[in-house]
């Protein structure tokens, strides 16, 4: 899977940003499975498997993070463990390199 993450930082000063607001306290996520992945029940399977591991994660995000899964064709066979450890895997890589 890849992961993609927009963390909200408010503007130094009084600078104001040209980026679309959203509510700071509310992290939200989307996901992206595409046919590759299946046909739609494996589909539609794949986005309820991630998105049941996406709410005990999204605790761990910066407030008003924005966060959007794209599931690969290997997601289809691969097990809640497997895709959760993707996600801990992906979600490290990201907060690392936003420090």
């Amino acid at each position: 899977m890849v992961v993609h993450a927009l963390i909200r930082r408010e503007p130094a000063g009084e600078l104001h940003s040209t980026t679309p607001t959203w509510d700071a306290s509310t992290s939200r996520v989307g996901f992206v499975v595409s046919k590759a992945v299946g046909g739609a029940v494996i589909r539609h399977r794949v986005t309820r498997r991630l998105r049941h591991l996406m709410v005990d994660r999204l605790a761990g995000l910066p407030a008003g993070t924005q966060v959007v899964v794209r599931a690969l064709p290997a997601s289809a066979a691969a097990s809640s463990a497997e895709l959760g450890a993707d996600l801990d895997s992906a979600l490290r890589k990201l907060l690392r390199g936003s420090s």
